[in-house]
């Protein structure tokens, strides 16, 4: 099967599930076709039948604004007609599915009809597709797509909310375990806790939604409390600075060590305690379930996605939005109790594997394109 995949490129977890499934699709066989602005952050090398198609955006005097989605249309023009493309999945409905409906059109003049698929990650619906200037839009991108996923049944639910007509399948987000397990990393634990404290970890991109501030704070209470730690923030963004001002304010820098965006992070969650997320939006997750598989007890908010990823009081805790007491507590309770710990840590690695590993969720991606290819006529 040839598969055209558009996404955002950037770190984040839409692009990072977009570029490992057509990673993943490729070892099976498939011909992969990514159609972006530039190489996909997790696209490490371009293998035999993973391609990258780049779509130039061009500057002219007459527009304000790069015409990115007018762009992207012609790209994925030139890639169905000149690769002969199967099928296509558009990761965010705007502005891709809306480019690739546009293209669809077009090459409808040519008598080509190329079936697509829409997958919602979440801020298509919670943020933007709440935004009266762009909900008409998103509605008809999704309502035309020929299939639509969501990663979760939460997104599904909130999507069905916004006046959706068409059918969601609910197919969640997944990972390669044999990837995101606990490594041997000895020395490296050793040279960030070198007196052997333990190591909490937090990775986003730092937007305010994800909150990293609070994990400062909660950091600094389970430090008064008398716990040796050290806390690793993963990743960059606009709350980057407000957390490390809070980390001054209270005392605790000189224990926080701010990474910035790191790859390969399984090498981080190896030598992780506690895996911290009190997030204010998650459809699903995505960090959460990179440091279950690495055998990581998660804390987390209780919202969104997170309730159908982390099993409260099984492979940790789940707190109520802006709880520091509580999320202190949770964190008290699993490092006071290495009993409690190890069992939440082995729950969390067989949870992963169990349930979202790669080799359990792609194909279930591969028989829905099949669905979708079955019913849409493949000529006008």
């Amino acid at each position: 099967m040839k598969i055209g995949i558009t996404c955002y490129p950037v770190y984040g977890g839409s692009g990072v599930v977009a570029t490992e499934l057509g990673k993943a699709l490729a070892a099976r066989g498939h011909c992969i076709h990514f159609i972006a602005y530039s190489m996909p952050f997790r696209l490490e090398h371009i293998a035999e039948n993973i391609r990258f198609h780049e779509v130039n955006v061009n500057a002219y005097p007459l527009f304000e604004y790069p015409p990115y989605t007018l762009n992207l249309t012609s790209k994925i023009v030139d890639t169905v007609k000149y690769e002969e493309l199967d099928i296509l999945h558009m990761h965010y409905a705007i502005p891709h599915t809306t480019s690739a409906l546009l293209a669809r059109q077009i090459l409808a003049k040519e008598g080509i009809r190329i079936p697509i698929v829409t997958t919602l990650h979440g801020t298509d619906i919670t943020i933007v597709g709440q935004d009266p200037s762009f909900a008409p839009v998103v509605n008809y991108s999704i309502n035309e797509s020929d299939g639509v996923t969501a990663v979760s049944d939460y997104l599904r639910s909130e999507t069905l909310d916004a006046d959706i007509q068409n059918d969601i399948e609910v197919i969640p987000n997944f990972i390669d375990t044999d990837r995101f397990q606990r490594l041997p990393r000895e020395h490296f634990k050793q040279a960030i806790c070198p007196n052997g404290e333990r190591l909490l970890v937090h990775v986003s991109n730092f937007r305010p939604v994800k909150r990293a501030t609070e994990v400062v704070d909660i950091f600094h209470r389970l430090q008064q409390k008398g716990h040796g730690l050290k806390l690793l923030l993963v990743g960059d963004g606009p709350d980057r600075t407000s957390a490390e001002h809070r980390a001054r304010e209270l005392g605790v820098y000189d224990d926080v060590r701010f990474l910035g965006k790191q790859e390969p992070v399984e090498e981080i969650l190896s030598i992780a305690d506690i895996f911290m997320m009190p997030s204010g939006s998650e459809t699903f997750g995505l960090a959460a379930l990179e440091a279950m598989s690495c055998g990581v007890p998660v804390i987390a908010s209780r919202i969104g996605g997170l309730p159908e990823l982390v099993i409260d009081g099984e492979t940790g805790f789940l707190c109520e939005l802006g709880d520091i007491d509580g999320y202190t507590e949770a964190a008290d309770r699993l490092l006071s109790n290495s009993d409690l710990h190890e069992r939440m840590a082995s729950a969390s690695r067989a949870r992963a594997v169990e349930e979202f590993d790669t080799s359990i969720i792609v194909p279930r991606y591969e028989s829905y394109y099949a669905q979708v290819m079955e019913r849409t006529p493949l000529s006008v």
